[in-house]
């Protein structure tokens, strides 16, 4: 008998875990999210019928909704803003889908939130500028969209941030120089946008950036001779700028090992120039930035 009530006992308990209620209002949240975009076409859609933890890629934690992560799923339709509902979210990853619409206004009232993943759908218009509300936020990938006008300077508040992905987008404007705020920065991409000016020199105390990808903008005047002394950086994409080439010919050093570094026609300067340079371990050629996923 004792065996038996014990047996009972282990099954409720793991079957409250299993199929965890969520609150009301987040379980709307998520409906509203599947109506929106489409769900019964999603490549892995959900049965609303079922508890919400059964749903593909919703995550739960004490009966709250922790985790959605709809990447590849052919999600289609624009994001509710009753997102911002989802107050114990800390991953958010919709990329590789072809979503609409503008940035949810909403999202930038998620505190807990850790990885927002927009890459790779069609979204438009501006960057909330109070972004920076974010202060958890350790990704943030917008790459590969229609996002446009400036970047937002309270992006320098998100002190956690380690990738800030934004390439192929229609930004304009400058780099703000409070993005040298930005201490934890292991990925700075830019490529492929309208950015225009000159290279902040606060981008020189990055010390913890490892790729800085500014290729096909509209940079202008020196090189920061600074960038080369960064120790951890190995990637540097920076062609098809206007940035002064004589300069930049003249501050780079006789040695470096970075894995992958992109400057317009580098050989033939250094050719022409008699000048010999040794590069350990260098590829030096034109690459596009690659969408990577990031747990």
């Amino acid at each position: 008998m004792m065996n038996k009530t014990l047996y009972i006992v282990l099954f409720l308990a793991l079957g409250s875990s299993i199929f965890a209620q969520i609150p009301k209002s987040e379980k709307r949240v998520l409906i509203e999210l599947f109506r929106s975009t489409n769900g019964a076409n999603w490549t892995n859609n959900w049965d609303l019928s079922k508890p919400a933890s059964t749903w593909y890629g919703v995550k739960i934690e004490n009966n709250n909704v922790v985790s959605l992560s709809l990447m590849y799923n052919h999600v289609t339709g624009s994001l509710p803003n009753s997102l911002g509902e989802l107050k114990k979210l800390r991953v958010l990853n919709v990329a590789l889908n072809s979503i609409q619409g503008e940035f949810p206004q909403s999202v930038v009232l998620l505190k807990n939130l850790q990885v927002l993943r927009l890459g790779k759908n069609k979204f438009s218009g501006t960057i909330p500028q109070d972004i920076g509300a974010l202060k958890k936020l350790v990704v943030l990938d917008l790459f590969s969209n229609k996002f446009s006008g400036n970047l937002p300077k309270s992006i320098s508040k998100l002190k956690n941030l380690k990738v800030f992905s934004a390439s192929s987008n229609d930004f304009t404007g400058h780099i703000p120089q409070e993005f040298g705020e930005l201490t934890k920065l292991e990925r700075f991409e830019l490529a492929d946008n309208n950015i225009e000016g000159n290279l902040p020199k606060e981008i020189g105390d990055l010390s913890n950036l490892k790729t800085l990808v500014l290729a096909r903008n509209n940079f202008s005047g020196k090189f920061l001779a600074s960038v080369f002394l960064l120790p951890k950086l190995k990637v540097l994409q920076i062609e098809n700028n206007s940035f002064d080439k004589a300069h930049f010919m003249n501050i780079i050093p006789s040695n470096t090992d970075f894995a992958l570094f992109d400057f317009e026609d580098i050989e033939q300067k250094f050719n022409s120039s008699g000048r010999r340079t040794e590069f350990k371990n260098i590829d030096i050629r034109i690459a596009d930035t690659k969408f990577e996923d990031d747990n």
